[in-house]
Protein backbone atom coordinates (compact mmCIF):
# COMPACT_ATOMS: atom_id res chain seq x y z
CA UNK A 1 0.00 0.00 0.00
CA UNK A 2 1.30 3.58 -0.70
CA UNK A 3 2.14 5.73 1.50
CA UNK A 4 -0.52 8.30 1.18
CA UNK A 5 -3.53 5.58 1.22
CA UNK A 6 -2.15 4.61 4.66
CA UNK A 7 -2.25 8.61 5.84
CA UNK A 8 -5.47 9.03 3.96
CA UNK A 9 -6.74 5.44 6.20
CA UNK A 10 -5.09 6.66 9.67
CA UNK A 11 -7.03 10.15 8.97
CA UNK A 12 -10.31 8.46 8.17
CA UNK A 13 -9.98 6.18 11.60
CA UNK A 14 -9.39 9.14 13.45
CA UNK A 15 -12.60 10.91 12.19
CA UNK A 16 -14.86 7.62 12.66
CA UNK A 17 -14.02 7.77 16.50
CA UNK A 18 -15.31 11.10 16.00
CA UNK A 19 -18.25 10.68 14.26
CA UNK A 20 -19.69 7.62 16.21
CA UNK A 21 -20.72 6.93 20.09
CA UNK A 22 -19.87 4.07 20.12
CA UNK A 23 -17.78 3.21 17.06
CA UNK A 24 -17.59 -0.61 16.52
CA UNK A 25 -14.73 -2.65 14.98
CA UNK A 26 -15.43 -5.98 14.02
CA UNK A 27 -12.43 -8.12 15.10
CA UNK A 28 -11.49 -10.21 11.99
CA UNK A 29 -8.97 -12.95 11.57
CA UNK A 30 -8.59 -13.38 7.58
CA UNK A 31 -9.11 -11.67 4.22
CA UNK A 32 -12.54 -13.46 3.97
CA UNK A 33 -13.93 -12.31 7.19
CA UNK A 34 -12.35 -8.80 6.80
CA UNK A 35 -14.34 -8.37 3.40
CA UNK A 36 -17.34 -10.11 4.75
CA UNK A 37 -17.77 -7.42 7.64
CA UNK A 38 -16.30 -4.67 5.04
CA UNK A 39 -19.51 -5.89 3.23
CA UNK A 40 -21.99 -5.74 6.24
CA UNK A 41 -21.54 -1.82 6.42
CA UNK A 42 -18.56 -1.29 8.91
CA UNK A 43 -16.34 1.75 8.17
CA UNK A 44 -13.16 0.22 9.92
CA UNK A 45 -12.55 -2.75 11.45
CA UNK A 46 -9.22 -4.47 13.61
CA UNK A 47 -7.22 -7.57 13.54
CA UNK A 48 -7.35 -9.49 16.93
CA UNK A 49 -4.30 -11.74 17.84
CA UNK A 50 -6.40 -14.06 19.42
CA UNK A 51 -8.46 -15.13 16.17
CA UNK A 52 -5.22 -14.89 14.35
CA UNK A 53 -3.52 -17.10 16.02
CA UNK A 54 -6.40 -19.73 16.25
CA UNK A 55 -6.49 -19.60 12.34
CA UNK A 56 -3.27 -19.40 11.78
CA UNK A 57 -2.38 -22.84 14.13
CA UNK A 58 -0.70 -20.72 16.25
CA UNK A 59 -0.28 -19.67 20.46
CA UNK A 60 -2.03 -16.41 21.20
CA UNK A 61 0.16 -14.11 23.66
CA UNK A 62 2.73 -13.76 21.45
CA UNK A 63 3.37 -16.97 19.94
CA UNK A 64 4.01 -15.65 16.45
CA UNK A 65 6.76 -13.34 16.05
CA UNK A 66 6.41 -9.71 15.00
CA UNK A 67 7.39 -10.76 11.23
CA UNK A 68 5.19 -13.76 11.39
CA UNK A 69 1.97 -11.32 12.65
CA UNK A 70 2.89 -8.66 9.83
CA UNK A 71 2.67 -11.14 7.13
CA UNK A 72 -0.73 -12.38 8.19
CA UNK A 73 -2.04 -9.09 7.95
CA UNK A 74 -1.00 -7.67 4.85
CA UNK A 75 -2.89 -9.50 2.46
CA UNK A 76 -6.11 -9.08 5.11
CA UNK A 77 -5.32 -5.00 5.10
CA UNK A 78 -4.65 -5.22 1.19
CA UNK A 79 -8.28 -6.80 0.73
CA UNK A 80 -10.76 -4.18 2.12
CA UNK A 81 -10.53 -0.44 1.08
CA UNK A 82 -10.86 0.59 4.77
CA UNK A 83 -8.89 1.45 8.35
CA UNK A 84 -7.19 -1.54 9.72
CA UNK A 85 -6.36 -1.56 13.10
CA UNK A 86 -4.13 -4.70 14.53
CA UNK A 87 -3.80 -5.87 17.89
CA UNK A 88 0.05 -6.11 18.56
CA UNK A 89 -0.14 -7.83 21.89
CA UNK A 90 2.48 -6.10 23.95
CA UNK A 91 4.31 -5.04 21.23
CA UNK A 92 6.88 -8.72 20.76
CA UNK A 93 9.83 -7.32 22.29
CA UNK A 94 9.96 -4.65 19.41
CA UNK A 95 11.06 -0.90 20.47
CA UNK A 96 7.91 1.45 19.90
CA UNK A 97 9.91 3.30 16.57
CA UNK A 98 10.35 -0.83 14.97
CA UNK A 99 6.77 -1.30 15.88
CA UNK A 100 5.17 1.47 14.08
CA UNK A 101 7.77 0.95 11.13
CA UNK A 102 6.28 -2.06 10.41
CA UNK A 103 2.85 -1.70 11.12
CA UNK A 104 2.60 1.10 8.30
CA UNK A 105 4.78 -0.50 5.78
CA UNK A 106 1.91 -3.73 5.58
CA UNK A 107 -0.66 -0.77 5.48
CA UNK A 108 -2.13 -0.92 9.42
CA UNK A 109 -3.46 2.51 10.50
CA UNK A 110 -4.29 1.78 14.68
CA UNK A 111 -3.18 -0.77 16.92
CA UNK A 112 -3.82 -2.08 20.04
CA UNK A 113 -0.82 -2.24 23.07
CA UNK A 114 -1.12 -4.32 26.15
CA UNK A 115 0.45 -4.37 29.95
CA UNK A 116 0.80 -8.27 30.03
CA UNK A 117 4.51 -9.16 28.80
CA UNK A 118 3.96 -12.47 27.35
CA UNK A 119 7.40 -12.95 26.09
CA UNK A 120 9.03 -12.27 29.97
CA UNK A 121 6.76 -14.53 31.66
CA UNK A 122 3.43 -12.60 31.68
CA UNK A 123 4.59 -9.56 34.17
CA UNK A 124 2.86 -6.75 34.08
CA UNK A 125 4.33 -3.40 33.09
CA UNK A 126 3.97 -1.15 35.56
CA UNK A 127 2.27 2.21 34.93
CA UNK A 128 4.72 4.30 34.31
CA UNK A 129 6.42 1.93 31.88
CA UNK A 130 3.46 1.54 29.79
CA UNK A 131 3.07 4.66 29.47
CA UNK A 132 6.30 5.30 28.82
CA UNK A 133 5.99 2.31 25.55
CA UNK A 134 2.81 4.16 24.50
CA UNK A 135 4.64 7.94 24.35
CA UNK A 136 7.17 5.89 22.52
CA UNK A 137 4.59 4.99 19.69
CA UNK A 138 3.00 8.09 19.70
CA UNK A 139 6.15 10.08 18.90
CA UNK A 140 7.39 7.39 16.06
CA UNK A 141 4.07 7.86 14.13
CA UNK A 142 4.26 11.65 14.77
CA UNK A 143 7.86 10.96 13.28
CA UNK A 144 6.60 9.40 10.62
CA UNK A 145 3.69 11.29 9.35
CA UNK A 146 1.12 8.88 9.97
CA UNK A 147 -1.54 9.24 12.78
CA UNK A 148 -1.74 6.18 13.78
CA UNK A 149 -4.64 4.99 16.19
CA UNK A 150 -3.17 4.17 19.40
CA UNK A 151 -5.70 1.66 21.86
CA UNK A 152 -4.00 1.35 25.03
CA UNK A 153 -4.86 -1.57 27.13
CA UNK A 154 -4.45 -2.72 30.38
CA UNK A 155 -5.40 -6.18 31.92
CA UNK A 156 -5.14 -4.87 35.57
CA UNK A 157 -8.95 -6.07 36.15
CA UNK A 158 -8.26 -9.06 34.47
CA UNK A 159 -5.50 -10.22 36.67
CA UNK A 160 -6.98 -9.02 39.78
CA UNK A 161 -9.27 -11.69 42.02
CA UNK A 162 -11.91 -8.48 42.85
CA UNK A 163 -12.23 -5.97 39.59
CA UNK A 164 -13.55 -2.89 41.64
CA UNK A 165 -10.48 -3.32 44.52
CA UNK A 166 -8.28 -1.94 40.99
CA UNK A 167 -10.97 0.38 40.09
CA UNK A 168 -8.62 3.29 41.00
CA UNK A 169 -5.30 1.91 40.30
CA UNK A 170 -6.50 1.07 37.02
CA UNK A 171 -7.98 4.12 36.41
CA UNK A 172 -4.95 6.11 37.26
CA UNK A 173 -3.24 3.39 34.90
CA UNK A 174 -5.41 4.54 31.97
CA UNK A 175 -5.17 8.08 32.63
CA UNK A 176 -1.32 8.42 32.26
CA UNK A 177 -2.07 5.80 29.26
CA UNK A 178 -4.06 9.20 27.93
CA UNK A 179 -1.10 11.94 29.25
CA UNK A 180 0.92 10.03 27.13
CA UNK A 181 -0.41 9.67 23.66
CA UNK A 182 -3.01 7.06 23.95
CA UNK A 183 -6.39 7.64 21.54
CA UNK A 184 -8.34 5.54 23.29
CA UNK A 185 -8.15 2.98 26.31
CA UNK A 186 -9.38 -0.53 26.64
CA UNK A 187 -9.65 -1.93 30.36
CA UNK A 188 -10.09 -5.39 29.59
CA UNK A 189 -12.71 -8.08 31.02
CA UNK A 190 -14.76 -5.56 32.79
CA UNK A 191 -17.71 -5.42 29.37
CA UNK A 192 -20.41 -7.18 31.73
CA UNK A 193 -20.23 -4.74 34.22
CA UNK A 194 -22.21 -1.92 34.37
CA UNK A 195 -21.18 0.01 37.54
CA UNK A 196 -16.89 -0.42 36.41
CA UNK A 197 -17.71 0.51 32.50
CA UNK A 198 -19.60 3.55 34.18
CA UNK A 199 -17.15 4.53 36.43
CA UNK A 200 -13.74 4.14 33.81
CA UNK A 201 -15.93 6.34 30.97
CA UNK A 202 -16.59 9.16 33.82
CA UNK A 203 -12.98 9.67 34.42
CA UNK A 204 -11.64 8.79 31.27
CA UNK A 205 -11.34 11.44 28.30
CA UNK A 206 -10.47 9.50 25.53
CA UNK A 207 -12.99 6.91 24.25
CA UNK A 208 -12.76 3.80 26.59
CA UNK A 209 -12.77 0.68 24.31
CA UNK A 210 -15.09 -2.44 26.08
CA UNK A 211 -14.85 -5.98 24.38
CA UNK A 212 -18.72 -6.94 23.20
CA UNK A 213 -20.03 -10.08 22.17
CA UNK A 214 -21.97 -9.90 18.60
CA UNK A 215 -24.76 -11.69 19.98
CA UNK A 216 -25.16 -11.49 23.46
CA UNK A 217 -23.96 -7.69 24.17
CA UNK A 218 -26.47 -4.99 23.16
CA UNK A 219 -25.44 -2.10 22.04
CA UNK A 220 -27.69 0.67 22.94
CA UNK A 221 -26.49 -0.58 26.49
CA UNK A 222 -22.93 0.55 25.76
CA UNK A 223 -23.64 3.76 24.29
CA UNK A 224 -25.59 4.00 27.55
CA UNK A 225 -22.71 3.40 29.69
CA UNK A 226 -20.57 5.70 27.58
CA UNK A 227 -18.46 3.22 25.86
CA UNK A 228 -16.76 5.13 22.73
CA UNK A 229 -15.50 2.22 20.81
CA UNK A 230 -16.68 -1.42 20.80
CA UNK A 231 -14.05 -4.50 19.78
CA UNK A 232 -14.53 -8.45 19.66
CA UNK A 233 -11.72 -9.63 20.60
CA UNK A 234 -11.83 -13.78 19.76
CA UNK A 235 -15.64 -13.45 20.42
CA UNK A 236 -16.76 -13.06 17.23
CA UNK A 237 -14.82 -16.09 15.96
CA UNK A 238 -16.70 -18.11 18.90
CA UNK A 239 -19.84 -17.07 17.68
CA UNK A 240 -19.11 -18.35 14.33
CA UNK A 241 -17.53 -21.62 15.40
CA UNK A 242 -20.81 -22.26 17.81
CA UNK A 243 -23.26 -21.60 14.68
CA UNK A 244 -20.74 -23.32 12.41
CA UNK A 245 -21.11 -26.51 14.86
CA UNK A 246 -24.80 -26.63 15.17
CA UNK A 247 -25.16 -26.47 11.31
CA UNK A 248 -22.35 -29.09 10.62
CA UNK A 249 -23.76 -31.20 14.05
CA UNK A 250 -26.70 -33.01 11.73
CA UNK A 251 -24.30 -34.29 9.43
CA UNK A 252 -21.45 -35.59 11.18
CA UNK A 253 -24.01 -38.58 12.32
Amino acid sequence: MDFRTTVERAERLKQLHADHQPLVLPTVWDAWSARTAAAAGFSALTVGSHPLADSRGAEDQEGQTFEEVLAAVRPIIASVDIPVSVDLEAGYGQKPADLIAGLIEVGGVGLNIEDTVHSEGGRVRTTQEHASYIAGLRSAADDAGVPVWINGRTDLFAHAEDAAAVLDEAIERLRALEQAGADSVYPVKIQDNDELLAAVTAAISVPVNSTAHPVKHDLERFRRLGVGRITYGPLLQMALTDAMKDMLGPWAR
